[in-house]
């Protein structure tokens, strides 16, 4: 039975929005990874560890896995604490230059 693990990926840096944030199902590693002697590429013996799936939303990841008998992990993100921010607040006489 395949392990897999079904997460919603981080944005990156150049990103500011939170849109088009798909959720990932990728498959565990089954053997190690180890270095090609030719090019000294780090290759495996398992191909499943380069297969990412990508849903729009978790119910399709998880129907997924329960229809392919996969054996998987949840990683649920954290939850946003928005902080108050007026734009005037950066004109305040009492404000701390830093």
């Amino acid at each position: 039975m395949a392990l897999a693990r079904i997460y919603r990926p981080a944005k990156s840096a150049m990103q500011s929005g939170r849109a088009q944030r798909k959720w990932t199902l990728e498959y565990e590693p089954a053997s190690r990874r180890d270095p090609d002697p030719l090019m000294g590429w780090s290759s495996a013996q398992d191909t499943l560890n380069q297969v990412q799936l990508r849903f729009d939303t978790l119910d399709e990841a998880l129907a997924f896995a329960g229809k392919h008998g996969l054996e998987y992990t949840l990683i649920v993100e954290h939850a946003r604490t928005p902080k108050a921010k007026s734009y005037a607040d950066n004109f305040r006489y009492d404000r701390v230059r830093g």
